[in-house]
C-alpha cells in the first residue's frame, strides 16, 4: 500500500510543547472515583473537515492533536490506561486515498512521538490484526512497543485493524485447537481463561468508554470487554473534544452507581 501524499510533520507534532506541561486535576473531580482505564471511539474526523469546507484528510490530522492532548490529560489526572479505537477492520472500505493517507499518519506519528513517549513514560501497545498493515508501519509499531515496553507511566493501546468479532472468534479457534489436541476440556473454559485469548489479555476491562460525534453504538470495538464499562456519549465532533469535554466525561461518570448487576443493600428485601 503507497501513500500518494505526504504528511506535514507540523501538523501532527504542533501541540507536542503547549500539551506537555502538567494539568492538575480539577477540584471538582474526586481522585479515588477517576477511572483506571479510560477507551475512546474518536468518531466525527471528516464531519469535522466537511463542516469547514476541508477535506477529510485534515480531521484526521487535527484528531492526532486531540488524541495525544487527552493522552496527557490522562496521565496527568492519573488514569492507568488509554484505549483508542484508530482504525477498524471495516474501515479498509473506505476510498484507497483516506486509507493510505491514515496508514501514513500512524508510521509518521509513531517516528516523530516515539521520543516523547519516552521521555512521558508511556508505554504503548497495539491490539488487532497487525500482520495485514503495511510493513513499514508494522516496523514503525513493532520498534515502539519494544521500546517503551518498560515504561512504568499511563499505558496506551491503540486498536488498529481491530475487529470486536474478529477478536472473540480468533479466540474460539485458539481454544478449540487446544480442546483438540487434548490441552484443554470444555469444563476448563472459563470467562478468564477466554480474556487470556484476547487482543487484551494483559489489560483490564475499560471502566468508561467515550463516543464522540452523537452515535449511540459501540461499532464492533471491545465487545467483550465493556460488558460492565458505563457509556459517555456526546454530540461533539472527535477534533473539537479537548479536556474541558473530557472533565465532563470524567464528572458524569463519578456520579454513576456501578453495581455490576447487583443491587444496594438498601434495596435487598
Amino acid at each position: 500500500m503507497t501513500a500518494n501524499f505526504t504528511v506535514s510533520t507540523a501538523s501532527v507534532s504542533s501541540s507536542a510543547s503547549s500539551s506537555a506541561s502538567p494539568s492538575a486535576l480539577p477540584d471538582d473531580l474526586i481522585p479515588g472515583r477517576m477511572p483506571a482505564h479510560v477507551a475512546v471511539i474518536m468518531d466525527g474526523n471528516g464531519r469535522w473537515a466537511k463542516q469547514r469546507g476541508l477535506p477529510r484528510i485534515m480531521g484526521h490530522r487535527k484528531g492526532v492533536d486531540t488524541l495525544k492532548k487527552l493522552l496527557r490529560c490522562c496521565r496527568d489526572w492519573g488514569i492507568d490506561a488509554l484505549t483508542a479505537y484508530a482504525f477498524s477492520t471495516e474501515n479498509w472500505g473506505r476510498p484507497t486515498r483516506e486509507v493510505d493517507f491514515l496508514m501514513t499518519l500512524f508510521e509518521r506519528v509513531l517516528r516523530q512521538e516515539l521520543k516523547e513517549m519516552m521521555e512521558e513514560g508511556v508505554r504503548i501497545q497495539f491490539v488487532g490484526d497487525l500482520e495485514a498493515l503495511p510493513k513499514t508501519l508494522q516496523r514503525e509499531i513493532d520498534r515502539a512497543v519494544i521500546e517503551t515496553k518498560d515504561n512504568r507511566g499511563i499505558r496506551f493501546s491503540v486498536a488498529t485493524n481491530y475487529g470486536g468479532r474478529q477478536e472473540i472468534l480468533q479466540a474460539c479457534q485458539a481454544i478449540a485447537t487446544q480442546v483438540q489436541q487434548g490441552q484443554l476440556q470444555p469444563a476448563d473454559i472459563d470467562e478468564s481463561l477466554f480474556s487470556r485469548h484476547l487482543y487484551t489479555s494483559d489489560i483490564s476491562d475499560p471502566d468508561l468508554l467515550i463516543r464522540t460525534s452523537g452515535e449511540m453504538r459501540i461499532s464492533n470495538f471491545l465487545l467483550w470487554q465493556l460488558a460492565y464499562s458505563e457509556f459517555y456519549i456526546t454530540d461533539t465532533l472527535w477534533p473539537d473534544f479537548d479536556t474541558d469535554e473530557f472533565h465532563q466525561a470524567m464528572k458524569a461518570f463519578q456520579m454513576r452507581d456501578r453495581r455490576f448487576g447487583k443491587v444496594d443493600d438498601s434495596e435487598k428485601p
